[in-house]
């Protein structure tokens, strides 16, 4: 296969790339210097007259991922030098780019590895047939018999494909669908970052390059989203010289493809990974020669900036009045005929999957912080402390925790955009969604690490759940702040994005033509600062611009997008906060950890060792002894990551695919590490059959999937106190009635059948002691197999007592956003609810006033005060009463 795409690409075709590349590179490089002037100016001009609007609340981590990796793993590859399947092992940096090995002993003696995949313009399959009608496409109108054997013989029913519409494919797969679903969210994720790849810290060289790619798209009649602006700058420029070359390449090189369909399908991939592979080294080293000579004109152009500042600034506003006359009738036109009435339903469906896709985040981070919280409600130390502020430090950055918050938002559809505005295809908007998501967490993860840290100085251990929930409660406010705001100016964005190239191209052909009459007015010592071109876009964004932050903030006032209003706004709620954004990460396993820090006993800092010992955000998969034994290193430890082991169930979530052993496994997993009782608060003899709370706590876990609980929790010891209650009063009454009716003996057996089945279910019997005492002639069999929404009404009751006096300072602080702040048992119910924001509940919450997270979590420690420790017993009693809410 190798010898036929050097024949392909021989001196001929090695030429015509070339000097396809040169050609694009050219105008590519007269337009960037022009653009990069503009950008220059811009800058300048914002440094010295400053911006507005709202201020961050969430503080920004500088250096994320510093000593992590992502996720390192063995599964099988395929290779197209000798067809056949190779177990290999992938390891994922934090630049997350693709490394695969011999082995895992080839990646911890630091040898250089097979090969590297940069995942920009990939997509991750995981279906053969989704696999093949793409790789149809690829070479249409080409005749050829389709042969009897499959293109590809996966080794397993569970493949893993990276497709690229130019570079070589990927294929892998693993023995069981957890493992595929895991190492699929871990390739999107790699997919996701690299496809991100300009950095916005770059105010000049980032807009002077993504403006010089639109104009040049322009010019060539391409207007609209361009799904291919993947990956740095030079892998961008290749994607812009093949998105021709390849037509011309395919004209030439497929006819003299033979074999079968599968063969040329084949030799067509290798030969267009070769010839892209040439245009991203040419495309490389010509833009950083572009880019050096504008860097090295950089001070004379500022200097002769703030020179002439006030009269580029008056000459341009002349200018712009100019062609403002000209072009603000024809756009007025046409953006009432063609773009207004299409506005609110766009926006509709932009807002729904993003709302959904924020409130997910929001959700997550809660839930984990109360996970952590019930694990250290009675006993926890600070050492164990930072064991969960290890994973919860990396949360933003785990692809399987957050794929269920990314997948919220695939569901965006635009459908009709691509034949009206031009739009290539929604994925655009959904990354650039998942990329904010993704931040707005690790800046509400990193916040909350600093908050913590600074709290827990001069702290006692006891103090670690109080101290926990005033952190988060503060955190969620600030993110609720930021989400709103960092949609709104998405949204902003995404219209301005389908609208503007719309309106370019209707109002480019009848206005072009006046552009140099512009250009007359503009002096010559300016004309490099001044482009009638940019301030022809300018003025036709001014004329839709005002329509689209009318539509986003009538949108605002809606409550079921949970949008703060625009005249909200938060300045100053913690004016030193800002002061810890410089600080170090904080390393919670050094600070507060037991000190396992060496990996296998060993010592030294070379860098292999280093590597070893790198953290992973994700963990290995396990072993459950039920998957096929497919792949014998698919599942491998990996050192580092045994000090802070995946919380169990963690897949699942995702997935939903694990088998029922699994789950059993994990509750004893689950209930060997917590730690045992207090002797006063063991189980009496008095209760019959000898029942346990360790018994009786793993029934409440295989029926709870999500929260496995401890046998110490203060729900057991609750039901056992009031099952022992129930029989001291049966026992009573009984007395009672025998000396006023003097009942016969025959009576007192089934007296006594009637008391004894309550400690066996001591959670259903506390509660509905009433309806125990009040009924004696019902069988045993109907009180043990009591309806569950029959158990939760004291648990209302109990919260309808005491959330009117606790919401009150919280629902004031948050004004009109509280309805995001939600209870976990109302947000976990809208997670359930496909219909998003548009659920029952919410309508039931416009109505009244919704319950923030504090609040409810405030309210769930008011049901604990029946609780006898002096201790927790707030915190026993929140944690109490969730489980039997969820349930």
């Amino acid at each position: 296969m190798g010898d036929l795409v050097s024949s392909h690409l021989d001196e001929g075709k090695r030429e015509l790339v070339t000097v396809k590349t040169k050609v694009v590179m050219e105008d590519f490089s007269h337009l960037y210097k022009q653009q990069y002037v503009v950008a220059l100016l811009n800058k300048v001009r914002y440094d010295l007259e400053g911006g507005g609007g709202p201020q961050p609340q969430l503080l920004h981590r500088k250096v994320p991922l510093e000593n992590k990796s992502i996720f390192s793993g063995s599964l099988f590859q395929y290779l197209e030098e000798n067809k056949k399947w190779r177990n290999r092992f992938l390891f994922v940096p934090d630049s997350y780019n693709i490394s695969y090995y011999e082995s895992k002993q080839a990646h911890d003696r630091d040898l250089h590895p097979k090969g590297t995949i940069n995942c920009a313009g990939y997509k991750v399959l995981t279906s053969m047939d989704k696999y093949l009608e793409l790789l149809e496409s690829s070479l249409p109108d080409v005749k050829a018999k389709v042969s009897s054997s499959p293109f590809l013989k996966c080794a397993s029913q569970f493949p893993v494909i990276l497709w690229h519409p130019y570079c070589r494919h990927h294929y892998f797969c693993v023995a069981t669908e957890k493992e595929q679903q895991k190492w699929s969210a871990v390739f999107q994720d790699c997919v996701r970052h690299a496809n991100n790849g300009l950095s916005e810290e770059c105010k000049v060289e980032t807009p002077a390059f993504t403006d010089a790619v639109r104009l040049y798209r322009q010019a060539r009649s391409h207007y609209g989203t361009w799904d291919m602006m993947c990956g740095v700058p030079h892998q961008i420029l290749a994607n812009l010289v093949m998105e021709t070359l390849v037509l011309e390449l395919r004209d030439l090189i497929s006819p003299r493809l033979k074999g079968k369909l599968q063969e040329k399908q084949k030799s067509w991939i290798l030969f267009s990974d070769s010839a892209y592979s040439l245009v991203q080294s040419l495309t490389q080293s010509q833009y950083e020669a572009i880019v050096q000579s504008c860097e090295a004109e950089r001070p004379q152009l500022e200097t002769a900036i703030r020179t002439n500042m006030d009269q580029i600034i008056t000459s341009k506003e002349h200018v712009t009045n100019k062609i403002r006359a000209l072009v603000l009738p024809k756009a007025e036109k046409l953006l009432k005929v063609s773009i207004q009435p299409y506005i609110s339903s766009i926006l509709e469906a932009l807002m729904e999957p993003t709302s959904r896709g924020f409130f997910e985040v929001r959700d997550v981070f809660f839930r984990e912080l109360v996970d952590m919280s019930k694990n250290l409600l009675n006993g926890g130390s600070k050492e164990k402390l930072a064991e969960h502020m290890e994973k919860i430090s990396m949360l933003a950055f785990h692809p399987v925790k957050m794929q269920g918050c990314y997948e919220r938002v695939e569901q965006l559809s635009l459908e009709g955009l691509q034949q009206r505005f031009d739009v290539s295809s929604p994925s655009v908007f959904v990354q650039r969604a998942q990329i904010l998501m993704r931040e707005q967490m690790d800046n509400a993860v990193y916040t909350f690490e600093q908050l913590l840290h600074q709290s827990l100085e001069g702290k006692e251990e006891e103090d670690l759940c109080k101290t926990i929930q005033k952190c988060q409660d503060r955190v969620i406010k600030k993110f609720d702040y930021d989400s709103s705001t960092v949609r709104k100016r998405f949204f902003r964005e995404a219209l301005l994005q389908i609208f503007i190239p719309y309106m370019l191209k209707q109002l480019s052909p009848s206005c072009s033509a006046d552009f140099p009459r512009f250009k007359e007015l503009i002096f010559e010592d300016l004309s490099r600062f001044i482009l009638v071109e940019n301030i022809f876009e300018e003025v036709v964004l001014q004329t839709v611009m005002k329509d689209i932050m009318m539509a986003v903030k009538e949108a605002a006032v809606q409550r079921k997008h949970n949008l703060y209003r625009d005249s909200i706004v938060l300045t100053n709620s913690d004016p030193n906060l800002h002061l810890m954004e410089d600080k170090p990460t904080i390393d919670w396993a050094e600070e507060y950890g037991d000190g396992k820090e060496e990996v296998d006993g060993e010592q030294g800092d070379s860098a292999a060792h280093k590597r070893r010992r790198m953290k992973q955000v994700v963990s290995m998969i396990q072993e459950d002894g039920t998957a096929t034994a497919l792949l014998a290193e698919s599942c491998l430890e990996v050192p580092g990551v045994e000090d802070i082991p995946e919380e169990e169930g963690e897949g699942d979530s995702v997935t939903k695919s694990s088998s029922k052993s699994e789950k059993e496994a994990s509750n004893e997993a689950n209930a060997q590490e917590c730690v045992s009782v207090p002797p006063s608060e063991e189980v009496p003899p008095a209760l019959p059959n000898g029942t346990t709370i360790k018994e009786e706590k793993t029934t409440n876990s295989s029926k709870q999937e999500p929260v496995p609980k401890s046998p110490q929790d203060p729900e057991s010891k609750l039901a056992i106190e009031s099952a022992i209650q129930e029989i001291d009063d049966a026992v009573q009454e009984e007395e009672s009635a025998q000396n006023e009716e003097l009942p016969p003996k025959s009576e007192e057996p089934s007296s006594r059948k009637e008391a004894e089945p309550a400690p066996e279910s001591p959670i259903k019997d506390q509660t509905e002691p009433a309806s125990s005492h009040e009924d004696k002639t019902t069988p045993p069999s109907t009180e043990e197999n009591q309806s569950p929404p029959e158990a939760k009404e004291p648990n209302t009751q109990s919260t309808q007592q005491t959330q009117g006096q606790e919401t009150v300072a919280t629902e004031t602080a948050l004004g009109c956003h509280s309805e995001l702040q939600q209870s976990p048992v109302d947000s976990s119910s809208h997670h359930q609810d496909d219909s998003g924001f548009q659920s029952p509940a919410g309508e039931v919450a416009d109505g009244e006033e919704p319950q923030t997270a504090s609040a409810t979590t405030e309210t769930e420690a008011g049901k604990g005060k029946h609780n006898d420790s002096e201790t927790g017993e707030e915190d026993a009693g929140k944690e109490a009463d969730t489980p039997a809410t969820q349930s």
